[in-house]
């Protein structure tokens, strides 16, 4: 868990969750728990789409500690889709899919993915192109699907590295205790530049 100086270095961060409606298995469903938990007790507040599944996990978990649980939607789609799951303490209504990514991207200090749909693999996309040609953004592929698809990128050249498109932005956690540790190592990593400024 982040201590006192890591909670105020974080103060007014902000995590982007994607996530599926419908997850792999029970296990996916409580690493995306323990991910929400562990980023409220990092200090940060979380943006999902607000709905069920890994994103209602996550928005649990995040909850559980306190944070605040934002829903980014479409204006018109939330009486379609239904309603937001119990967690979401606010929510912003968008007109479209465009402003709704950049909405998420703009805000996000980082970025969270598990698998899912084809919806989730297109707000993945979105925040890889983003973070190697507008700023990075930390981008943690969690789980078992979301690391598979980074490895089929990579092997497909799809994402690749070049010295003015480096990746050093993205990060995989397979399970809860991988992810609490890259958190501690930001953690650890940004109380020491402040701790030196």
């Amino acid at each position: 868990m982040a201590g006192p100086a890591a909670a105020r270095a974080r103060e007014g961060l902000t995590a982007v969750f994607f996530g599926g409606v419908r997850p792999a298995s029970d296990d996916e469903e409580r690493l995306a728990g323990e991910i929400g938990r562990a980023l409220a007790g990092a200090g940060y507040q979380l943006l999902h789409g607000g709905y069920n599944g890994l994103m209602e996990a996550a928005a649990r978990g995040a909850s559980s500690e306190g944070a605040l649980v934002t829903a980014v939607t479409l204006l018109g789609k939330h009486d379609e889709w239904g309603a937001f799951n119990p967690y979401t303490t606010t929510s912003v209504h968008l007109p479209d899919l465009g402003a709704r990514l950049n909405y998420y991207l703009d805000h996000a200090d980082l970025v969270v993915a598990m698998g899912g749909g084809v919806g989730t693999l297109h707000e993945l996309t979105a925040a890889l192109y983003y973070a190697t040609t507008v700023r990075p953004v930390l981008i943690f592929l969690a789980g078992t699907s979301a690391p598979r698809l980074l490895t089929l990128l990579r092997e497909e050249e799809w994402l690749y590295e070049t010295p003015t498109r480096p990746l050093g932005f993205l990060s995989t956690a397979e399970s809860a205790a991988a992810f609490r540790d890259r958190l501690a190592a930001l953690d650890t990593a940004e109380t020491a530049s402040i701790g030196g400024a």
